[in-house]
């Protein structure tokens, strides 16, 4: 009895009416699905219990733009793949335009020209695998919305000195490190609700504590 149970199982399981026929893919908006299928065609026919999920992993690695994934297997015959897209954070000015970046400083887009919405970063030289730009990087996650939409430039040459330049006649913010992003951000909120909207200056919130604003 227990090895005709086993020999069914084991018939259903290999069975080719387990094998992989559909492939979905879910989440995309700047990858090409048509790509994608055909990373994934030699998968098709493989039985669902025998799909190798680490070369599943190494095929769709070959996509930068993916961030993350989870697979689905749905009997009889189907893999649903659902994608995480790398969003853009930021701009990187380049000898052909601007390169849209993620958090992890992986390309996302290029462009001819500055997008909007999206900080241009000078990092005086270095690259997005500097110290400097993962502390770019935590001052804009910290940065409310309404604070990031007016974020035009973001200069850092060191973890310790970053500056953002907003949208309007000349206003900057000197923001120091990244430490205590969350408290400076708060604190700039209030600051620049006690100064006439437009006044060109500066605010210091390098210090949240004493934060100040100079006017130009």
């Amino acid at each position: 009895m227990f090895a005709a149970l086993v020999g069914a199982v084991a018939l259903a399981v290999f069975s080719p009416l387990f094998a992989l026929k559909t492939i979905t893919i879910e989440g995309t908006q700047r990858i090409d699905q048509a790509a994608l299928h055909d990373a994934l065609e030699p998968h098709l026919g493989t039985p669902l219990a025998m799909l190798d999920h680490s070369t599943l992993r190494d095929d769709l690695s070959a996509f930068p733009l993916i961030r993350s994934f989870v697979t689905e297997t749905l009997p009889p015959d189907t893999l649903v793949v659902r994608i995480v897209e790398r969003e853009p954070i930021a701009a990187i000015a380049t000898a052909d335009g601007f390169q849209l970046v993620d958090p992890a400083g992986v390309g996302v887009l290029s462009s001819e020209a500055p997008v909007e919405g999206m900080p241009v970063v000078d990092l005086r030289g270095q690259s997005t695998d500097s110290v400097a730009f993962r502390s770019v990087v935590e001052v804009l996650l910290a940065a409310p919305p309404e604070l990031r939409g007016r974020i035009v430039e973001v200069v850092a040459a060191s973890k310790d000195d970053v500056t953002l330049v907003l949208d309007g006649i000349g206003q900057t913010v000197v923001w120091g490190s990244a430490e205590e992003s969350a408290l400076k951000a708060r604190v700039l909120a209030r600051l620049i609700a006690t100064v006439e909207p437009g006044r060109a200056g500066e605010f210091d919130v390098s210090a949240p504590t004493i934060a100040i604003f100079r006017p130009a």
